[in-house]
């Protein structure tokens, strides 16, 4: 029989997930369970975490892989902690490097945007300091996935098919051969429902366990990535990845109507978050689907957003600290520009993004939020041959003029998109939330925790519901069953409203929640994207 697996003409219902032993969410289904099947083996939430994030290197390459980067928060013994794996610009990129090649702006694909890759080292660090099974044992499940192969899931087959038609368009040149060798091996997309497979993967994260992470960056691995790179005209070297490891950093927050909300500091945006909640924390909503709440969530992720693109880079370069930014005091000041009516902030043009997000919790009050990406889908469209190494375009969003708050310098660490999510309440874990998906993230971030303290909704009812995100200027894209009447009083508000034929610009997000009382965790997962809550 012939399906359309993308086709769905009826509405179908998801229930929020409970489990007492542990619990695995994110949006592939096969590494959701690989998580799961750590945990029964003896792993606690952080082994849970890396085995899924690892696995999601394979089973949805469409948005992460082995040469990005990640971040991660993780409870454990009451406390959280956060870890930023992000990496920074090849000690050899700079502006002038770049402009003398004919670009006025950092390309997208190709070996220039490429910085050091993150996500093998946030693996061994967490598996190091938390972790309580061998990294060989934790990335089992990926590497088993990578050598049989597994069939493609319908949101999965989609990008993939999108991505290879675009690349087939757009990219030509001997730096890109290996990724069509890779991911589209018969010279298509595979289809929905296909077995695909990557020996090179498979290889690679062997190499990675064995070594726990020292290959990638001091190793085998690191020789092959930076000869390739270099071969190609590239910048990244054999000294930037040795000198390279994930950082521990302390989580930043902002108090909500009496919870904590928690995200990873700068470079990441998570930032933004907290400065749209800082400002609508004053305003007194207690109705989800009215015209005046939409308006001030709206209007204060405007303003998040102008000064997270106005301040947000490495923190080294940060003219401003985040404690000023999340002050009541400026929290004030800026809710008070929030008027009657639609402004028009300060131009800047958002991008799409493609990442993957998990959450995991186990039976012991170990929670760990963590995030992993390529930036832009595949990233940059080069792979290192036989490897699997599909690298990251982070290096994109540097900027090429020299006054700008994020401009392009040797070992710096761009603006970051990715961010990952927590939520606490006195001396008590609630637990990891976080949508992916660019700049709609600390958007998503915001409608999910208001959706949850604000509107009472239960964790699957908060990811299910419509919304929006604003664009540029006054423009807003909200999802097609977004309340049109709602839409049209925008609308007359100055809002330019856009309904969207598809929702897949609208992120991906999972939660996990802990009754501290019972130690019963509660799941949502992503209606939008092949989600699945693995329980136990």
């Amino acid at each position: 029989m012939q399906f359309d697996y993308l086709y769905h003409p009826y509405p179908s219902e998801r229930q929020t997930v409970f489990s007492k032993k542990g619990m695995v969410a994110t949006s592939q289904p096969l590494a959701a369970q690989a998580g799961l099947d750590i945990l029964k083996k003896g792993g606690n939430a952080i082994d849970a975490a890396i085995a899924t994030a690892a696995a999601l290197t394979v089973l949805e390459p469409t948005s992460n892989g082995i040469g990005g980067d990640a971040f991660a928060l993780v409870w454990t013994n009451g406390s959280l902690y956060g870890l930023n794996a992000s990496g920074p610009a090849p000690s050899s990129l700079s502006i002038e490097a770049v402009k003398a090649k004919g670009h006025t702006e950092m390309p997208v694909y190709g070996v220039t945007p490429i910085t050091v890759p993150g996500a093998p080292s946030a693996w061994a660090k967490l598996s190091k300091r938390f972790g309580r099974l061998p990294l060989q044992e934790v990335l089992a499940p990926a590497i088993s996935y990578a050598e049989e192969g597994y069939p493609l899931t319908p949101i999965l087959g989609k990008y993939w098919s999108l991505a290879y038609e675009k690349f087939k368009r757009t990219l030509s040149g001997p730096e890109f051969e290996a990724w069509f060798e890779t991911f589209a091996p018969d010279h298509r997309a595979p289809a929905i429902g296909e077995i695909w497979r990557s020996p090179g993967h498979a290889a690679t994260l062997k190499e990675i366990a064995e070594t726990e992470g020292e290959s990638f960056y001091r190793g085998n691995l690191a020789d092959k990535i930076s000869s390739f790179i270099q071969e190609q005209g590239g910048y990244l070297s054999k000294e930037d990845l040795a000198s390279y490891e994930a950082e521990w950093v302390d989580p930043i927050s902002v108090r909500y109507k009496g919870y904590d909300v928690w995200e990873i500091p700068p470079n990441g945006q998570g930032l933004v978050a907290l400065l749209g909640l800082n400002i609508v924390k004053g305003f007194d909503i207690r109705e989800k689907d009215s015209l005046e709440t939409y308006h001030k969530q709206i209007e204060a992720m405007k303003l998040a957003f102008t000064d997270g693109k106005a301040y947000i880079t490495d923190p080294k370069e940060m003219k401003i600290t985040t404690e000023e930014l999340l002050s009541d005091a400026y929290g004030e000041q800026r809710r008070a520009e929030i008027k009657e009516h639609a402004v028009e902030p300060s131009a800047y043009e958002p991008v799409k993004g493609g990442t993957v997000y998990l959450a995991a919790a186990d039976g012991e009050g170990n929670m760990v939020s963590f995030i992993q990406s390529n930036y832009m889908g595949f990233g940059s469209g080069v792979v290192i041959p036989g490897t699997g190494i599909s690298m990251q375009n982070r290096g994109h969003d540097f900027s090429l003029d020299e006054t700008h708050p994020n401009a392009l310098k040797p070992g710096k660490k761009t603006y970051h998109t990715i961010i990952p999510g927590f939520l606490t309440k006195g001396n008590d874990a609630v637990g990891p939330f976080g949508v992916m998906g660019g700049y709609m993230q600390p958007q998503g971030h915001m409608q999910v925790v208001m959706n949850t303290i604000d509107f009472g909704l239960h964790p699957q009812a908060a990811l299910d519901a419509p919304r929006w995100q604003w664009m540029e200027g006054k423009k807003v894209l909200v999802e097609p069953h977004f309340p049109s009447h709602l839409a049209q009083a925008l609308a007359r508000k100055g809002h330019q409203i856009q309904v969207a034929v598809d929702k897949g610009a609208f992120g991906r997000g999972q939660i996990i929640w802990r009754d501290p009382e019972t130690g019963v965790l509660s799941g949502g997962t992503e209606s939008r994207a092949d989600g699945v809550v693995a329980s136990w």
